[in-house]
């Protein structure tokens, strides 16, 4: 009785320093979560104490009179972002519907590894490729077709206008689309492998298509994953930084067309924060990392508000 009653008191006090334990962690990452918003916070109040609202409705980036303005770096994150997701989002998902439906099996596996590898690439080398293998390639070759095809089309003509510099936001875009594929690829890959394969072979049986078996079967069933892939992919493309550095142009400016230079908030703070000389200056590159903390956590939670509607309609 008294050898139960101490393996009891083992058990209980294991559980306990677990239980402990893992609260803990819990508790240390809400509290780096909390330091990081407040230094954000207590950073940027210099720059918006001075230009109130308009550090977010107007355009001008001037370190040398001290007029900053942080319209032209949202407007590069959320047009190349959205950009990136638009031409990402497809082909991941084409890829993964390959790769678990119709990919022979002896080439299953070196795509899957090609895939891995690629989000393994560090994103400096991404931007190092892309400044000197694909900016030049589009200056000679993709950006004077699209400029050509474009000219009488009214829409399109603003959107693909001016000189074929190469590098820009499109480029920039067309970057970031490489570098969350792979993400969006094999988590929609590994979710659609969940799907039980008696759900697939009964639409066969009724005579159903590949097509139609991953449209009304495989991507209903995994919605909530691929969403989860696909918002992990927003999320990196949202904050990459060296790589959207190399090739976007680093102009802070806003222009209507995708091939002109522009800036992300990621690399105004990237180019210029070792330089940045008075508080006012840095309180202002602090302020449009604060505002990029914000999109992120609206993206993350409008994603999140998504998936709990989704699984409370498939509950």
């Amino acid at each position: 009785m008294a050898e139960r009653a101490r393996v009891l008191q083992k058990l209980k006090a294991s559980d306990t320093f677990f239980r402990i334990l893992t609260r803990s962690a819990a508790i240390f990452v809400l509290m780096m979560l909390g330091g990081v918003i407040i230094s954000l916070i207590s950073g940027s109040i210099p720059a918006f104490r001075e230009f109130g609202f308009s550090f977010v409705s107007t355009q001008i980036w001037n370190p040398v009179t001290e007029k900053f303005g942080a319209v032209a770096p949202i407007y590069g994150t959320i047009v190349t972002s959205f950009l990136a997701m638009l031409i990402a989002v497809p082909f991941g998902l084409l890829i993964a519907m390959f790769l678990t439906e119709l990919c022979p099996l002896w080439l299953r596996r070196p795509i899957g590894i090609a895939i891995e590898l690629l989000a393994g690439i560090p994103s400096i080398i991404y931007g190092i490729w892309g400044l000197f293998v694909l900016a030049p390639f589009f200056a000679d070759h993709v950006q004077p077709t699209l400029i050509a095809a474009t000219r009488n089309i009214p829409v399109l003509s603003s959107l693909f206008a001016g000189p074929p510099y190469g590098i820009g936001i499109f480029t920039a875009s067309i970057i970031l689309a490489i570098m969350v594929l792979p993400f969006i690829t094999s988590i929609s890959r590994d979710v659609f492998d969940a799907v039980p394969p008696v759900l697939k072979e009964a639409a066969y049986g009724l005579g159903c298509s590949t097509w139609e078996v991953m449209r009304f079967v495989v991507l209903p069933y995994t919605r909530v994953g691929v969403i989860g892939g696909v918002m992990l992919g927003l999320g990196r493309a949202l904050g990459e930084t060296m790589a959207v550095t190399f090739v976007i142009g680093n102009a802070h400016k806003i222009n209507a067309s995708l091939l002109a230079p522009g800036t992300t908030i990621a690399a105004t703070i990237a180019n210029e924060f070792t330089e940045a000389v008075g508080d006012l200056y840095t309180s202002s590159l602090i302020a449009l990392g604060l505002i990029l903390f914000v999109i992120t956590f609206i993206v993350l939670a409008l994603a999140r508000f998504l998936l709990m509607r989704i699984e409370g309609k498939v509950g």
